[in-house]
């Protein structure tokens, strides 16, 4: 393989300040002053790149793409969750692969939070 990893995630916002501090005060992403952060990989962390079919209802299909972060313990980061104020857009599902939730970040983009 050629691809040592993914080397970012880049996109367009409607509201920088207001998307920084979500993402610094719900999923604890500390966003430095060049509006980005270097997100270290954890030795136990899964980095996955998947493909989904134009209509794959899987996530909307009006959204091209679907983050996924790994955290280390669901539970609390949902408890996290509910202090903050922030709704799930998923409840939590347990399957082969582990568990899920969705949430939403304020512009409407599900992103999926996952416990191996």
């Amino acid at each position: 393989m050629l691809i040592k990893g993914f080397g970012g995630i880049f996109w367009r916002t409607k509201n920088l300040d207001e998307i920084k501090k979500w993402y610094s005060d719900v999923l604890k992403i500390e966003i430095e002053n060049w509006n980005g952060t270097i997100i270290k990989s954890h030795p136990e962390n899964d980095t996955i790149l998947s493909f989904f079919s134009e209509d794959d209802t899987y996530f909307p299909t009006e959204q091209q793409v679907m983050l996924n972060f790994q955290v280390y313990n669901l539970n609390e980061m949902i408890e996290h969750l509910e202090q903050m104020g922030v709704s799930l857009a998923k409840e939590k599902e347990v399957g082969e692969f582990g568990k899920f939730i969705w949430i939403k970040d304020p512009e409407g983009r599900l992103i999926e939070l996952w416990e191996k």
